[in-house]
C-alpha cells in the first residue's frame, strides 16, 4: 500500500493550523506538526538545547531551565547566519520524527505540517505539496494580531521564510486563505478529493 502523504505549509500565519485541524476533525486524518517535533528537540536538558545555551549563554534559558523562545527569536530573526545553525540543529531531529511517525502510522492518508518544507528540504518525505496562502497585508495582520509583535518583528518573521510567491510556484495546490473560511475549507474539500 502506497501511502498518500500531504506536505501541509506556507507563510507563517497564513491558515497552515486552520487546515490542519479542519482535516483532522472533518476527515479524521492523522496530522503530524514539525512545530511539535521543534519544540520537543529544544526540551528541558536536551542535547540540542544544551548547545543553544552553549553557543548564546544563560541569558537564552527561562529560570525553570526551559529555552526563552523570545529570546531566540529576537537573535535568529535578526541574523541569517545564526537562524541557519539553529536550523542545522534542529530539522535533522524533526525530520527523523516524521519518518517514525511515517513507518509507523497505519493510516493510508497522513498530513505533515511543515512551515519550512521547501527550506528545509524535506519535500522528499511526501507525496503531495499544499500551499496555504493569503495576501502579504493579510498575512501581516494576522501574525501582529497572533503573537502580539511590532510590525517590524512580524516583517522579520515573514521575511525569514520562502517567499510565498515561490512556495506557491512549488506547490501541487494552493489553498487561498483570503476569502472566508467556508471558501478556504471548500478548498480542502475538494483537494482531498
Amino acid at each position: 500500500m502506497t501511502k498518500r502523504i500531504i506536505g501541509l505549509t506556507g507563510g507563517i500565519a497564513t491558515g497552515k493550523t486552520t487546515v490542519a485541524n479542519y482535516l483532522a476533525s472533518a476527515y479524521h486524518l492523522p496530522i503530524f506538526d514539525a512545530d511539535i517535533y521543534a519544540r520537543d528537540a529544544v526540551s528541558m536538558g536536551s542535547p540540542i538545547l544544551q548547545a543553544i545555551a552553549q553557543r548564546y549563554g544563560e541569558q537564552i534559558l527561562l529560570p525553570d531551565g526551559n529555552l526563552n523562545r523570545q529570546q531566540l527569536g529576537e537573535i535568529i530573526f535578526q541574523n541569517q547566519q545564526e537562524r541557519q545553525w539553529v536550523e542545522d540543529l534542529i530539522h535533522p531531529y524533526v525530520k527523523k520524527c516524521f519518518l517514525q511517525a511515517i513507518a509507523t502510522s497505519i493510516a493510508e492518508t497522513l498530513v505533515l505540517v511543515i512551515p519550512l518544507l521547501f527550506e528545509a528540504q524535506m519535500t522528499d518525505l511526501v507525496t503531495e505539496t499544499w500551499v496555504v496562502s493569503c495576501s502579504e497585508a493579510q498575512q501581516l495582520q494576522r501574525l501582529i494580531q497572533r503573537n502580539y509583535l511590532h510590525p517590524e518583528q512580524a516583517q522579520a518573521r515573514i521575511t525569514s521564510q520562502l517567499p510565498l510567491v515561490q512556495k506557491i510556484s512549488m506547490a501541487d495546490v494552493v489553498l487561498d486563505n483570503s476569502s472566508t473560511l467556508q471558501s478556504l475549507l471548500l478548498q480542502v474539500d475538494f483537494a482531498l478529493k
